[in-house]
């Protein structure tokens, strides 16, 4: 008996419309925000790149500092739960004009580069409240379009799907297909849904204005400092984000994810 070798087809290249227009402009709008919003917000750190639990600041006993060392002050140190890394050139300590000078973020990762804590403040406001209007528009948008239960909220199989889809991921196999993975849709949906949220109010709660108007925020956090700890950490969480998705959109094809994001369109790979 003869055998009859067969040959698997290849997969079929299909271009789908992946991304409607409100998602891409917010999407833009965001991403142009955040980036003023991150350094400003640095910049106001800087004031006081200390970080604490609870209602006060216990100034003896920070669970997070970058500061200069009491016996070298042109060696940086960052505190960690008790902990002293030495951070010189990066954190507490780094070069401004040419000179190392006390500071916790360097002056090339703050908005304005200078230390100037009003200015600072003024850009954060504006771009908060510019990605608060559009994040809302984003909001309403997805929940009228059924973008969030469609697109991002994982299912039943979906979840089980996860040891899959770290494998894959691991062996930098990304294909491209109509619906996001897994891992996509848990990192949209956490940071959409969760972590640009909670920064928001986390942010407000640190406003005695808003807490004099809404005072069940100061509860619901345990106080401004925690609010300022938690707002600090959520920003660290979205950095990481914007880390892997970057580093997701080079490795999987930076000409198809782009061109998804800018005009709409995304190549997939089906089974003929």
């Amino acid at each position: 008996m003869s055998e009859i070798a067969l040959k698997k087809s290849p997969a079929r290249r299909v271009t789908i419309r992946r991304h409607g227009v409100i998602v891409r402009l917010t999407h833009w709008i965001n991403a142009f925000a955040w980036i003023f919003l991150l350094m400003s917000g640095l910049q106001i750190f800087n004031a006081h790149p200390a970080l604490y639990w609870g209602k006060q600041s216990n100034f003896d006993r920070p669970f997070l500092s970058m500061t200069a060392s009491t016996q070298d002050p042109t060696r940086g140190v960052t505190w960690i739960a008790g902990h002293a890394f030495d951070t010189t050139g990066w954190f507490g300590v780094s070069k401004r004009n040419g000179e190392l000078t006390q500071r916790g973020f360097p002056e090339l990762m703050t908005w304005p580069g200078e230390q100037d804590l009003a200015t600072g403040r003024r850009w954060h406001f504006f771009f908060a409240w510019l990605l608060v209007i559009n994040g809302s528009v984003y909001l309403i948008a997805g929940l009228l379009s059924r973008h969030f239960s469609r697109d991002l909220l994982p299912t039943w199989r979906d979840i089980r799907q996860i040891p899959h889809s770290i494998f894959e991921h691991l062996r930098l196999r990304f294909p491209h297909e109509r619906r996001y993975n897994v891992l996509q849709k848990l990192a949209y949906f956490s940071t959409a849904l969760i972590a640009l949220p909670l920064m928001v109010l986390t942010g407000l709660t640190m406003s005695p204005g808003m807490d004099a108007a809404f005072p069940w925020l100061l509860e619901i956090f345990g106080g401004r400092q925690s609010a300022r700890s938690i707002h600090f950490f959520t920003a660290s969480f979205l950095v990481l984000f914007v880390v892997v998705h970057l580093a997701m959109v080079l490795i999987s094809g930076v000409f198809n994810n782009l061109r998804s994001m800018i005009t709409g369109r995304y190549v997939v790979e089906e089974e003929p």
